[in-house]
């Protein structure tokens, strides 16, 4: 594997930070991991082309309705809807000479490709997310989960917490660097209120709740599809102390018992954090994802050679 092309989109936010940390991230995972051949490639995307090329994507933080609205009118938000929830490739039987009527054997691989949503991200990644007036932006999906926009208020009300991320202790094994809290800076960010069920279709449910808008769904003939997708969402992180403004306002959180409100989630190669890494000087996420997203890639070219090759046996 020569090369691994990362996109971050750049309509609007802070993509340029996520580009400069994605840069010390890959020098830090070199440091860790000693001489490496592998090429990594970061690219600011702006339209479908360029989402092509891309085997990874970052959605950063920012104004998600701007960030929505501007995907909307540039033809982009169905290119990244088929990028974050599935990607698929045929390889066909070939046929035999003689046979007026040949057997075509399609061999079918799904993967959702690696994807990062931070704040505004994680609200685009939602299934579900209230808060929002209906028309007003639309979702690109990916996560079941619903969140709850601005939750923490206004922007004079943003913050930094020291958080626990255990999911970084694998850094550990692979480098140098000794695991301590991470600082998360909060602006206007959003939390994950509610893990929702995997389902095909859209989030019934959801729709029917009041400013409370929902991702399309995305319909399929393959059961194949259903099961790719049939990932639960995992809680990488909470911020302690604050889960008891939603359940005292009548909200109704069964996302995960116990204290804290979430703010870090993952449901198979999509993974969303309320917070920005990229507003800080910290590489240790970026390299966590990355060293994630190899793996990922990796798989699926092996998966796609090996299809390849099969369909030339038929």
């Amino acid at each position: 594997m020569s090369k691994i092309t990362v996109g971050v989109l750049a309509l609007q936010g802070a993509f340029y930070e996520h580009l400069q940390l994605l840069q010390k991230a890959v020098v830090s995972l070199r440091e860790a991991e000693g001489c490496s051949t592998l090429e990594w490639e970061f690219i600011e995307v702006r339209n479908a082309s360029q989402l092509d090329r891309c085997d990874a994507l970052i959605l950063p933080g920012g104004e998600s309705t701007t960030i929505s609205l501007v995907a909307a009118s540039s033809n982009l938000l169905e290119p990244l809807r088929d990028f974050v929830k599935y990607v698929t490739y045929f390889c066909r039987g070939r046929s035999f000479p003689g046979y007026l009527l040949m057997l075509s054997i399609t061999l079918r691989r799904l993967h959702r490709k690696p994807t990062w949503g931070t704040c505004a991200g994680l609200i685009l990644l939602a299934e579900s997310a209230n808060r929002t007036k209906k028309g007003g932006q639309e979702l690109i999906g990916g996560l079941d989960v619903r969140v709850n926009r601005n939750y923490f208020g206004r922007q004079t009300e943003s913050f930094q917490a020291l958080l626990d991320l255990p999911f970084l202790y694998s850094l550990e094994k692979t480098s140098k660097m000794q695991v301590s809290p991470f600082t998360g800076i909060f602006i206007r960010a959003p939390i994950v209120e509610k893990i929702l069920p995997n389902k095909e279709g859209i989030q019934v449910e959801e729709s029917q709740r009041e400013e409370t808008i929902v991702a399309p769904s995305r319909a399929t003939i393959d059961p194949a599809f259903n099961e790719a997708m049939d990932n639960h969402v995992e809680v990488l992180a909470k911020l302690p102390g604050r889960a008891a403004r939603l359940s005292t306002s009548g909200i109704d959180i069964n996302a995960e018992k116990g204290a804290g409100d979430i703010v870090a989630v993952q449901q198979g190669n999509v993974f969303g954090t309320s917070f920005h890494p990229e507003l800080t000087d910290d590489p240790r996420i970026h390299m966590w994802w990355l060293h994630q997203v190899r793996g990922i890639v990796e798989r699926r070219r092996i998966a796609k050679t090996i299809d390849t090759i099969k369909s030339f046996r038929c």
